[in-house]
């Protein structure tokens, strides 16, 4: 079978390191969600939206997500970083991919409840080459989650600075980026603060 026709493979990068803070210093991967831990539900996200492997980036209560969450068949890192914020977090993840043979990640934040393997299978269905970038957009605004081509791993993660994210790189490629709406499939709120606690249940 020729390298052109294999299948590519899309892994799924969930970031679930976060403190919190906001919220008292709960843990955002342990907020439970139709009962069960955030983590659980963002994790399932990636893999039913049809990624593959599903890496999980933990830090705050790390030890503590690991034995409140099932991460059964998910490849999980600690990020010994974390409090840099959510840079340093993408960083790990692109680190512990970078040997998988993946065509592409697709990373994900354990925060939005609300987007879920509908959303994942949309933007992952953008994916072209080792060069594409793609994002969910939410009426027309760029969120998550965000498609990067493997080709691009390695600026991405130089520049994936504190709690910049990828948002600097993203800013800088805005041109490069498909948009694929996903507004009709999925709420792109995130979970920050005690009044956000609402949207779980």
């Amino acid at each position: 079978m020729s390298h052109t026709h294999r299948i590519p493979q899309v892994a799924g990068l969930l970031l679930a390191a976060g403190g919190g803070r906001r919220l008292g210093g709960r843990p955002k991967a342990l907020l439970e969600h139709h009962g069960r831990p955030l983590v659980e539900h963002a994790a399932r996200a990636l893999r039913n939206g049809g990624c593959g492997p599903v890496h999980v980036v933990l830090g705050a209560a790390a030890d503590d997500v690991r034995a409140r969450a099932d991460l059964a068949g998910y490849v999980v890192s600690v990020n010994p970083g974390w409090e840099e914020g959510m840079g340093s977090s993408l960083r790990t993840g692109i680190e512990a991919l970078a040997d998988s043979g993946a065509d592409a990640v697709l990373v994900l934040l354990v925060d939005q409840p609300g987007i879920g393997a509908q959303a994942v299978a949309r933007v992952r269905s953008a994916y072209r080459s080792r060069t594409t970038l793609a994002a969910a957009a939410y009426q027309g605004e760029r969120g998550h989650p965000v498609l990067f081509g493997a080709d691009r791993w390695a600026d991405i993660a130089t520049d994936a600075v504190g709690d910049q994210g990828a948002r600097a790189y993203l800013r800088a490629h805005r041109d490069a980026i498909t948009l694929v709406e996903c507004s009709d499939v999925a709420e792109a709120f995130d979970i920050d603060t005690a009044q956000d606690l609402g949207r779980l249940d």
